[in-house]
């Protein structure tokens, strides 16, 4: 019955016409907002998962790295312990030092990563190799794979050029010091690839053989970084990081990928929700559209109101009528909204006619990527809006006094 009320009042022909311009004014203004919503909220899913998707191609699902200092030490029991864990499908040694590179007359300072066999099960490197081959080489010869940004900054060209670069690390356990060249081992690596992945890594990574780090650093053969591992799909990540936690103890720190990388998905969240604040802001304000029309309804039923109640009718009803008659505009509103976002957000994906401006990004247009969490938290939303746009108006119809006038 309520809705039924509230369904007549909204299709019905008004005495006034602006009271219907406002009520449409109001559904078009609930829909832009609502449309507007989803599209911002989908276009920072895309590139949220963009970023992951960059970040998860060189950062593992789990790391373990030390407490303290810049070493761990584990032995072959502990690593058949950790592949014994459910959900760890691949795990690979590293080691990260900084040092001095020189390929021709300038030294440049980069990190390199020293990686074992199983490096490309872990992480997807080597599928980002944009030049050359992903090959850390061997005790014969010990290869280099190199960022794009660090490699044009160094001037090396992986596919023709022959010529090693040398690396200079500091020496473990320097007791004399008489030249500069005592406080330093130092090596040559040959370039064969570069890779492409993110700015970040780009220009600071260079990929190469844990033993020929081990050789300079003069680690011992349990000694490494960290230890990074891929899982099982499917597997939840937390479960893992708590069962190693319970093998290795108190003298490791066990990251999952999000925690190390915990700044940047922060920062993605908190603009993502800014945003989504700001736009409910906006959708408040059109919501006094929809106040100004179900007031001038309320006016326009004055004579419905009166004989309802003279019927019987509680105040009780009078009131959840126009509170249905808020939450119909709302409704169209949202309807309307969710199509022109799912509409645009399809397109964007097949087309991507909204192209992002310069020509260095990874994409070429803005990504986008649909949620329904978020349909589900803009539909909670317009439903407080409307509820909260209406509730003064129709109080104001409950508490309207019975007076039928002859007219």
């Amino acid at each position: 019955m309520v809705w039924q009320f509230a369904s007549r009042y909204f299709k019905a022909k008004k005495s006034t016409n602006a009271i219907n311009i406002i009520a449409w004014v109001s559904v078009v203004a609930i829909a832009v907002g609502t449309g507007a919503l989803i599209i911002v909220l989908s276009v920072f899913n895309g590139f949220e998962e963009l970023v992951k998707s960059l970040y998860s191609s060189f950062y593992p699902a789990i790391k373990v790295i030390p407490a303290t200092g810049k070493t761990i030490l584990l032995t072959p029991e502990q690593l058949n312990e950790i592949k014994s864990i459910p959900g760890v499908a691949h795990y690979s040694e590293v080691i990260e030092e900084r040092a001095v590179l020189r390929y021709g007359d300038e030294p440049t300072i980069a990190i390199l990563k020293g990686v074992d066999s199983n490096y490309n099960e872990v992480t997807d490197v080597k599928s980002n190799i944009v030049r050359g081959r992903f090959d850390t080489g061997d005790s014969v010869a010990y290869r280099a794979v190199l960022g794009l940004e660090l490699e044009g900054a160094m001037e090396v060209d992986v596919v023709h050029s022959l010529a090693p670069i040398t690396v200079y690390l500091p020496r473990r356990n320097v007791t004399t010091i008489v030249t500069p060249e005592d406080a330093l081992n130092n090596g040559v690596l040959y370039p064969v690839g570069t890779f492409a992945i993110q700015q970040e890594f780009n220009s600071k990574f260079v990929i190469t053989n844990i033993d020929f780090l081990r050789g300079l650093l003069e680690f011992g053969p349990t000694e490494m970084s960290a230890l990074e591992m891929s899982l099982t799909k499917g597997t939840n990540d937390n479960k893992v990081k708590s069962a190693l936690e319970h093998i290795l103890g108190e003298k490791y720190v066990v990251q999952t990928r999000f925690e190390q990388n915990r700044s940047l998905y922060s920062i993605m969240n908190v603009e993502k929700w800014a945003v989504y604040v700001i736009l409910t802001f906006i959708m408040i304000i059109a919501a006094f559209n929809m106040i100004g029309s179900l007031y001038m309804l309320v006016m326009e039923k004055e004579r419905d109101i009166t004989i309802l109640k003279a019927m019987g009718a509680k105040k009780s009803l009078v009131m959840r009528i126009f509170l249905a008659e808020g939450l119909i505009i709302a409704g169209i509103g949202t309807g309307i909204g969710f199509g022109i976002a799912i509409l645009f957000c399809l397109l964007q994906q097949h087309f991507g006619f909204i192209k992002l401006e310069g020509t260095s990004f990874v994409v070429d247009s803005y990504p986008v990527s649909m949620h329904l969490a978020d349909f589900v938290l803009v539909f909670i939303t317009i439903l407080i809006i409307g509820v909260g746009a209406s509730w003064y108006p129709a109080r104001r119809a409950a508490k309207e006094a019975m007076s039928l006038k002859s007219t």
